[in-house]
């Protein structure tokens, strides 16, 4: 789960980190109101979306009057940026965060990520700050220092100076930016973050090291116990296929095909996707019903595919272990029955009481195409799908 910038601020504001001092608006009105409280003669208004790459997208903009920011707060709101983060169809931004401009005397990069190989967190900073870390990493990787956190003793005071001074910071900044380091860690081990991003982290004219920008991920397996966290969602910066499919216990991810998809097991459905793929198709959608599909989840499943105005076909693939073919068919059988499904529907079932969950779906009078192997399984759907289009075109 991603948050908002004023969110991330706000957040590692309470673990010490330096920010500008700043406040929300949801309107040209709320935008001059801030820029009034905060006081000073330059501001910053950005907009407010789950995404990197908002300066150059005409996302943040500097301002020098009230006139300024309530011009820069009408072009902003309500209109949709597009960045390379967040694909052609963009974000849409609904709320802006008004900030005081800083003396800017030099950027930097400081980010706390989870190294999934190395099962540990790595600490990367770069003294060329303001940039994206994966052009810097492509076109200067030398620039990039990364130190590695042991889980079993935390971030040392050691290892938070040794990225001071990879930063390029004198002496006298090296307090500020250990107690910026630490707060970070402190922050991203107490609510369960996966990744804490500060770019550009910044020295400022007076020598003050202020977190310009702020970004926060975090474990959506951890959310159950975070409710300060999982209340910072904002569902309108997400896909609404997504959100639904979580809200009902589903792991859902869209794609841009038009070949549905409902298999149980993470692992068999990347295979399936192949599979689709391999026989020249392109898969709608990721979705893991999980070992459990009863009668109900298949029917939600169902109809989470079935949202997709794309779909010209669905493939439902189903590994029964734990579970049992024989209950899958009858919930398959319930599902199409009810919700009156309009494309063509491949089925393949493996394992438990396989026998018995195909006579299931054939004695169910459906018009349900079966497919023994997952080879066969792909390739009818991708059949189906060229006959609908053939039909529609």
């Amino acid at each position: 789960m991603d948050i908002h910038e004023y969110q991330a601020k706000q957040l590692l504001s309470e673990y010490g980190v330096k920010i500008a001092a700043g406040g929300l608006a949801y309107s040209p009105e709320d935008a001059v109101q801030r820029s009034r409280e905060i006081g000073g003669h330059v501001w910053v208004v950005k907009a407010q979306i789950h995404s990197g790459a908002r300066g150059k997208a005409g996302g943040i903009k500097v301002c020098k009057t009230h006139d300024e920011i309530s011009e820069a707060a009408e072009a902003l709101l309500g209109k949709r940026l597009v960045t390379h983060q967040t694909g052609p169809g963009g974000k849409q931004c609904l709320r802006l965060y008004v900030e005081a401009g800083t003396d800017i005397a030099k950027e930097l990069y400081f980010s706390l990520l989870i190294d999934r190989a190395q099962e540990r967190i790595v600490m990367v900073g770069s003294a060329q700050g303001g940039m994206e870390i994966e052009e810097l990493a492509e076109n200067n990787p030398e620039a990039i220092k990364k130190i590695y956190i042991e889980p079993a003793v935390g971030l040392q005071d050691f290892q938070a100076r040794e990225m001071a001074f990879a930063l390029g910071l004198n002496a006298d900044q090296v307090p500020q930016a250990v107690k910026l380091i630490q707060g970070c860690y402190r922050a991203m081990r107490d609510l369960d973050a996966n990744m804490v991003e500060i770019n550009p982290l910044v020295i400022t004219g007076l020598g003050d090291i202020v977190a310009l920008d702020a970004k926060m991920g975090f474990d959506d397996n951890a959310l159950f116990r975070r409710q300060k966290i999982s209340e910072l969602r904002d569902k309108t910066q997400e896909d609404p296929r997504e959100m639904a499919a979580a809200d009902r216990g589903l792991s859902y991810v869209g794609l841009d095909g038009d070949i549905g998809c409902m298999i149980n097991g993470a692992g068999l459905a990347m295979a399936t996707m192949d599979m689709i793929k391999l026989a020249g198709g392109e898969p709608a959608n990721f979705l893991d019903v999980g070992g459990g599909a009863s009668a109900e989840r298949t029917e939600k499943a169902f109809r989470m595919v079935l949202q997709d105005k794309n779909v010209k076909a669905m493939l439902v693939n189903i590994f029964a272990g734990i579970n049992r073919c024989d209950w899958i068919a009858e919930g398959v059988v319930h599902a199409v029955k009810k919700i009156d499904m309009q494309v063509p529907l491949i089925v393949r079932l493996s394992g438990t009481n396989v026998e018995e969950g195909r006579k299931i779906i054939r004695d169910s009078g459906l018009p349900i195409i079966m497919a023994e192997t997952l080879a066969e399984a792909a390739e009818k759907a991708v059949q189906a799908r060229n006959e609908v289009v053939a039909r529609q075109g």
